[in-house]
């Protein structure tokens, strides 16, 4: 059983970047902001605290929130978390944990949405274009 799997709603907090890795697969990563309020009951006034996520998507569903979403739009991600580690020039370590997207999808509680279904393409129609620039 693994239990590395999350469920986070929030709103980007900026628009996704796509880019290409040298070999074409399609990446975007973006931030979430999650907001939790609760009442203090100690003196009856109302409390917020933020959270804020990096998240990472690839191949399709990067190309779908790309062109889907926007800075403020309200999202539910559910994925896995992962951390990356590098040094940095200086030698020093540096972690951080994302969470690598397995699905996304808009709050309609706040907007409304048009769905338009991709066609599925076969895996040879899906080659990597050498024309793309890799980032």
């Amino acid at each position: 059983m693994t239990g590395n799997t999350i469920t986070i709603t929030g709103n980007l907090t900026r628009d996704p970047e796509l880019r290409f890795t040298p070999s074409g697969q399609a990446t975007t990563s973006f931030g979430i902001a999650v907001n939790r309020r609760w009442l203090n009951r100690d003196d009856n006034t109302w409390e917020e605290s933020t959270s804020f996520f990096d998240v990472v998507a690839w191949r399709e569903l990067a190309e779908n929130a790309t062109q889907s979403l926007a800075r403020g739009t309200r999202v539910t991600v559910t994925g896995r978390l992962e951390q990356r580690s590098r040094e940095t020039p200086e030698s020093q370590k540096r972690s951080k944990v994302e969470i690598n997207a397995s699905d996304i999808a808009t709050s309609l509680a706040w907007a409304t949405a048009k769905v338009t279904k991709n066609e599925r393409q076969a895996p040879e129609a899906a080659a990597v274009n050498e024309d793309e620039p890799a980032f």
